[in-house]
């Protein structure tokens, strides 16, 4: 058991990317807060794994509003006691090119992708550097990376949680707590589903593996950063994306 008896908040867990996090975490001994925004599907998500006899608790959280974060994190304590992981999964995509983007959908996205990892980090902070130690884990995106058609926004939220990530590397790594980042390449999520095959198929051929990630294949490399296996890894962005050209 890799995570025995730790405890992670895993937001944006009810589905997709998050959801196999919070299972794999679960498998792994860990004691998961799986948090998110929809009520309805993070209930039911987490109903399912402690149905299967894992330890996994439903909060709701905005992490946009501070109040709720703060909210997430005091149960999060009254629930298990303390808080050793952070995976700051939650996020969201409103597309467009650049010439018919709404000013609101760009601000939307940066509420919800950047300013939220912010929140979720700084209020579960003083939590970490008590006890010594810890794991921030940030999800950005091979669109932060090499930027992408139509994501101004999104492709500017990732670029900054990396930014992010190699900032708070330089002020927490002296107070035993690692902080890193995952890029995510295509993955199939349920939204991926829906999209024409012509256009899964574009995905597909500029991964030089031949295939779009699985939600489980981001989840473990969550599961490293969040383990032992990983206490000298600091500051670092790891690409999950099957070796992508974009």
């Amino acid at each position: 058991m890799r995570l025995q008896n730790q405890v992670a908040i895993i937001t944006g867990g009810a589905n997709g990317i998050g959801y196999a996090a919070v299972e794999r975490f679960a498998e792994e001994g860990a004691r998961v807060i799986l948090a998110d925004y929809d009520e309805e599907t993070g209930a039911g998500a987490a109903n399912h794994l402690i149905e299967q006899g894992y330890e996994v608790t439903f909060l709701q959280v905005d992490v946009v509003n501070r109040e709720s974060v703060q909210q997430l994190v005091e149960q999060t304590l009254k629930t298990y006691g303390g808080i050793d992981i952070l995976v700051n999964n939650a996020g969201i995509t409103k597309d467009a090119m650049l010439a018919k983007m709404e000013p609101a959908d760009f601000q939307r996205v940066l509420d919800v992708n950047l300013t939220g990892v912010f929140n979720c980090t700084q209020i579960v902070l003083p939590h970490l550097i008590e006890k010594g130690k810890g794991k921030i884990i940030n999800t950005s995106s091979v669109s932060g990376v090499y930027g992408n058609v139509g994501q101004t926004n999104y492709a500017a939220s990732k670029a900054a949680v990396i930014g992010m990530t190699k900032s708070w590397a330089k002020e927490l790594g002296r107070k035993g707590i690692n902080v890193n980042a995952v890029a995510p390449g295509f993955t199939r999520t349920s939204m991926v589903e829906k999209m024409p095959a012509k256009i899964i198929e574009q995905m597909t051929s500029v991964v030089a593996l031949q295939r779009l990630a699985v939600p489980k294949d981001i989840a473990n490399a969550y599961l490293f950063l969040a383990s032992s296996e990983s206490d000298y890894v600091h500051g670092h962005v790891l690409h999950v994306d099957g070796g992508i050209q974009m």
